[in-house]
């Protein structure tokens, strides 16, 4: 099975045994951390609350990738079946095309702990959908 298809199979072996790490921290320091991370590493083109070169990342969590209002997306991205959960963020900032091939995104994070620190944070703007 692929690197991608894995990712976003929620039964997998492998998503089983990792239930426990599976949780998004919500402690205020990782949160914080997370927020300066994604100022620093993912504003030139983000925003959480604006459309930018990439789309606005409020709610988030939870949602199908491609969905967000008034974004132009690829339409890798558009057609994809992804939701946006803890295990596809993570894999989709270590390598956003082995998750959706053909998507315009180029950048990846290689830091595991600036991905979960942004990730935290944006579990904490999608307050409803923290899985």
């Amino acid at each position: 099975m692929s690197h991608a298809a894995q990712a976003q199979t929620s039964s997998s072996p492998a998503r089983k045994n990792a239930s426990a790490s599976s949780a998004v921290a919500t402690d205020s320091a990782t949160i914080e951390r997370g927020r300066q991370a994604y100022e620093a590493r993912c504003g030139a083109c983000h925003s959480v609350q604006d459309n930018r070169v990439g789309p606005a990342h409020q709610g988030v969590f939870g949602r199908k990738a491609g969905s967000a209002k008034d974004y132009d997306y690829s339409p890798a991205v558009a057609s994809s079946k992804v939701i946006w959960t803890k295990s596809n963020l993570q894999a989709w900032l270590t390598d956003p095309e082995a998750l959706i091939p053909g998507q315009k995104m180029g950048y990846r994070l290689g830091s595991e702990t600036q991905r979960e620190d942004i990730i935290a944070y944006l579990a904490s703007v999608s307050p409803s959908k923290r899985k």
